[in-house]
């Protein structure tokens, strides 16, 4: 789940803060109390991102988040959800104001993958 939120300058005011971090920290609990919390993150804020692209085989680097929007990325979830309904009853509980104003939540699934093999490190050269 993608948190996007529109940036106000200076942000949300202290107490807009202090009841988006309760309402992170609740639906944080309550996904790590059914067993479905894979991880949370906030990012900082888009004027710190650094955007990389390739053309014509050379790399292109922008100070800046990737496209020119009114919503930026704010954070993610990452939840083992039963399906796209159970989903979506969580993206609702999700704060949105990160930015200062009200936004969204994307939601996509993640690819299946097969299981890992955990791989075994290098040994040290020979000396």
């Amino acid at each position: 789940m993608l948190i996007y939120s529109r940036e106000v300058e200076g942000g949300p005011s202290p107490e807009e803060d202090k009841q988006i971090r309760a309402g992170h920290a609740a639906v944080m609990g309550d996904a790590m109390r059914r067993g479905i919390f894979l991880g949370a993150e906030k990012l900082a804020a888009p004027s710190t991102a650094t955007t990389v692209r390739m053309g014509d085989g050379k790399t292109l680097i922008t100070d800046g988040p990737f496209a020119e929007t009114k919503e930026q990325l704010a954070g993610y979830y990452m939840l083992e959800c039963r399906d796209l309904d159970d989903a979506i009853e969580w993206a609702a509980r999700i704060p949105t104001g990160c930015q200062g104003n009200e936004g969204c939540i994307e939601i996509r699934p993640l690819p299946e993958f097969p299981p890992r093999v955990p791989q075994r490190p290098p040994d040290p050269p020979a000396e």
